[in-house]
């Protein structure tokens, strides 16, 4: 017998985001059958965006180590100690669909973007470090890198809007601190340059633009609203507002626009050379 879409539970009224992945998710089910069940268990069987999220990253990452529903429990933890994490997690979804031209909904991040999905497995990893749960969130940490190909320790810092395109091959240290509104592509390094301890990664301002294949590595700075692009190494500080480039990268000129990871416009023109 075919379920009714529209006998799913009500929601309120108050929650964007969630509204329009639900009315997307209905469309989906009625457009194909075969997504049916899934769909229903993903989205329409649950009665917040909150709830749905947390179900849907426990199933991405439960094995046989820790089975789904105690892995669900862990994750229900962090989000009853810090609710904001769902609300930064509406922001990466809005952040994906304005700045990727292949994402056309908002549940395509939510159900297939393994970059949302590792970014918010390490925002609740973060919060069970904070919580002293630090081998969980390690756990987390690492079959998210198996599973996703994003490598994020549990105690970096990262804020809201962080847009990861492709998200395969990325790296994240323990001590890096990511602002809010930065995109990067696949293939970016936030590295140290060796064992010492201590502060030993990058610092990435709000609204930096980070290419592919870039490596970003040391206590360095990249100032606010920056460019890096692709297949750059960047050893020293990076001013606010510019491009750099290069192995070793160098400040080639401005970053072109206001805010380069809003637009993610990676050409370089005449125009932005003038110092």
């Amino acid at each position: 017998m075919q379920r009714n879409i529209h006998s799913a539970p009500k929601i309120a009224l108050v929650d964007p985001v969630w509204e329009r992945i639900r009315s997307e998710a209905k469309e989906i089910a009625e457009g194909d059958p075969t997504l049916g069940g899934f769909i229903f268990s993903a989205v329409l069987n649950h009665v917040s965006f909150d709830a749905a999220l947390q179900h849907r990253l426990a199933r991405r990452i439960g094995n046989t180590d820790i089975p789904n529903d105690l892995v669900e429990q862990g994750l229900g933890d962090a989000f009853k100690a810090a609710p904001e994490i769902a609300e930064i997690a509406r922001t990466d979804i809005l952040a994906t669909y304005e700045r990727d031209p292949a994402c056309d909904r908002y549940i395509d991040p939510f159900l297939f973007h393994k970059g949302f999905m590792a970014v918010q497995i390490y925002r609740l990893g973060n919060q069970l470090w904070k919580m002293g749960r630090k081998d969980f969130a390690m756990h987390l940490q690492s079959r998210s890198s198996a599973l996703f190909g994003v490598d994020i320790h549990p105690a970096a810092t990262i804020g809201k809007g962080l847009m990861i395109d492709h998200a395969h091959s990325i790296v994240i240290g323990e001590t890096a601190i990511v602002g809010d509104d930065v995109s990067m592509l696949h293939s970016v390094t936030l590295g140290g340059t060796g064992k010492e301890h201590g502060q030993r990664h990058p610092k990435i301002e709000d609204c930096v633009l980070i290419g592919a294949g870039a490596k970003i590595l040391g206590n360095i700075t990249v100032g606010k609203a920056t460019r890096v692009a692709a297949g750059s190494v960047v050893l020293e500080d990076v001013p606010a507002h510019r491009t750099v480039a290069g192995v070793p990268a160098k400040v080639v000129g401005y970053a072109g626009c206001e805010e380069p990871a809003k637009s993610m416009i990676q050409q370089f023109t005449q125009d932005d050379e003038n110092l």
